[in-house]
């Protein structure tokens, strides 16, 4: 008898194991089941690239003063610059950007057509022309005088071709950006042909550079340099966004290999990380030069120093 009690528990035990084995099924079944309607995330895409600016990189411990020469070639070493009159590379825009560890980030726009004395000429030149002349370290050079930086400044340059340009947009999915007019324009010579609408859009590589080559016949050179600042901020707002973060490793190792500048990828990002941080407080400023004599003079003089910016300014 103790026997068959003994047999009744253990089957009695087994049929529990059993039920209990098949609801543990049924649990993970149905765990399987929603793991397809809401599956979990893709731990590596999160985990691939910094998430934040601040993780970017190591922002620098004290203020560096950078030289961006944004060339008319279409590469660099290109031969030619593929523009009018043609020629070797000039230097089709100039920013002094100063960037800080605890910012703002200060940008002082150089106009190409600002007129210098360059000792041993015998009359001035544009100074957008002085990188055919001398490459980056006159460019700087000059930079320097015009607005009396210290010794050893700028500290660092980037000459970014054309084609940087055209890849860093596609490369971030296309900016949104608002042309402040409809720009129509064709150059066989150049193999240029622009074809703008005015108002906000969402522009690929290569109308961004459209826009930025666009030249009014009024207030040329000023108005371009308008937009040389509004794409600028667009550009650092777009990549201050995180999905675009966690990409600018990579992305800045594949443009700084096309482009001709003494930045190692450390130094790249780092001050990208710092200029991302600050990009809602970017300070722009411009030197100021007096008004052309007559249209067809392509060279203006400088304002007396009085009347230029101060540059940079104190931080806040």
């Amino acid at each position: 008898m103790a026997r068959a009690g003994t047999r009744l528990q253990r089957s009695a035990r087994q049929r529990a194991a059993i039920r209990l084995l098949g609801a543990g099924l049924g649990v993970a079944a149905g765990l399987a089941l929603l793991g397809l309607l809401w599956p979990e995330p893709d731990r590596s895409a999160q985990e691939d690239g910094p998430p934040t600016a601040e993780a970017l990189a190591e922002r620098p411990n004290r203020p560096i003063t950078l030289l961006l020469i944004g060339s008319d070639a279409d590469r660099t070493g290109s031969p030619s610059n593929g523009a009018a009159p043609a020629g070797p590379a000039n230097s089709d825009g100039l920013l002094l950007v100063q960037i800080s560890p605890e910012g703002p980030v200060q940008v002082l726009s150089l106009p190409i057509e600002a007129a210098v004395q360059l000792p041993g000429d015998a009359r001035p030149v544009a100074l957008g022309s002085l990188y055919q002349r001398g490459g980056p370290a006159l460019v700087a050079s000059a930079s320097a005088e015009l607005v009396n930086l210290p010794k050893g400044q700028p500290e660092r340059y980037a000459v970014v071709p054309r084609s940087v340009l055209r890849e860093l947009v596609d490369r971030l999915g296309r900016v949104e950006l608002s042309p402040d007019r409809s720009m129509r324009y064709s150059d066989k010579s150049q193999k240029l042909s622009i074809e703008l609408d005015g108002g906000l859009q969402e522009l690929s590589g290569r109308q961004v550079e459209q826009l930025l080559r666009f030249r009014d016949e009024e207030g040329g050179e000023e108005r371009r340099r308008d937009r040389q600042q509004l794409t600028l901020e667009t550009l650092l707002r777009q990549m201050g966004q995180s999905q675009q973060i966690r990409r600018l490793p990579d992305l800045v190792s594949e443009l700084r290999s096309q482009a001709d500048t003494n930045l190692t990828q450390g130094e790249a990002l780092s001050l990208l990380s710092a200029a991302l941080i600050h990009n809602d407080s970017i300070r722009f400023e411009r030197l100021q030069l007096k008004p052309a004599l007559r249209p067809e003079i392509k060279l203006r003089e400088l304002e007396a120093p009085s009347l230029q910016p101060r540059w940079p300014q104190a931080a806040l």
